[in-house]
C-alpha cells in the first residue's frame, strides 16, 4: 500500500448547502465531469484529521475549525485499485474562499445534491449523512466502468435499486 491508497473527503455545510467540487480541469480525471466534495491523499506521516485540514485549505482556501470524522469508505475500482477514504463533513471554517485548480467550487443545496452527476456510491453516503448515522464503515465495489456492483454498510450487504 502506497499513501495514494488513503484519502480524506470533506463536505463543508454552510446555511443548509454543502460546498461540492465540478471537476473540469484535469484531462485523465477518474472523476471528470463529477461532483465531488474536496479532499485528497494522504502524505507521508499525516493523520487522517491533519489530511483533511490541510486539503481543504489547499483546496478552498478556508481554515477548518469544527469538523467530523463521520465514517470510512472502502472503494474498491473494478480496475486494480483499492482506496480508503476517510469522510469528514464540517461546520466551521474561516476565511475567503479561494479558487481551486481542480474544477469549480459551488455551494448546492443539499437537497439538490441527489440531482447532480455523482458517483453511485456518492449517493448511499450522503443518505447516510442526512440520516445522521453514527459513524459508518461503508464498502463500494465498482466494475472498473464507474458502475456500482455491490455495496456493504458495516460489513452488511446493501441492496442497490437499478436504475
Amino acid at each position: 500500500m502506497t499513501m495514494k491508497n488513503f484519502s480524506t473527503l470533506c463536505y463543508l455545510e454552510r446555511d443548509g448547502k454543502y460546498l461540492m467540487l465540478h471537476r473540469t480541469v484535469k484531462k485523465h480525471d477518474v472523476n471528470k465531469d463529477k461532483w465531488i466534495g474536496v479532499g485528497g491523499h494522504f502524505e507521508e506521516g499525516e493523520s487522517p484529521e491533519e489530511c483533511v485540514v490541510r486539503e481543504v485549505k489547499e483546496e478552498t482556501g478556508f481554515t477548518l475549525t469544527s469538523f467530523a470524522y463521520r465514517g470510512l469508505v472502502t472503494f474498491v475500482s473494478g480496475d486494480g485499485v483499492t482506496e480508503y477514504m476517510s469522510l469528514f463533513t464540517a461546520d466551521g471554517f474561516e476565511g475567503e474562499m479561494t479558487a481551486c485548480d481542480e474544477g469549480e467550487l459551488e455551494w448546492v443545496p443539499v437537497e439538490k445534491i441527489q440531482d447532480l452527476n455523482l458517483w453511485e456510491g456518492d449517493k448511499i453516503f450522503f443518505c447516510l449523512l442526512k440520516e445522521q448515522a453514527p459513524f459508518f464503515s461503508l464498502k463500494l465495489v465498482y466494475d472498473g466502468h464507474g458502475h456500482l456492483e455491490n455495496a456493504k454498510l458495516n460489513g452488511q450487504d446493501l441492496v442497490l435499486s437499478k436504475g
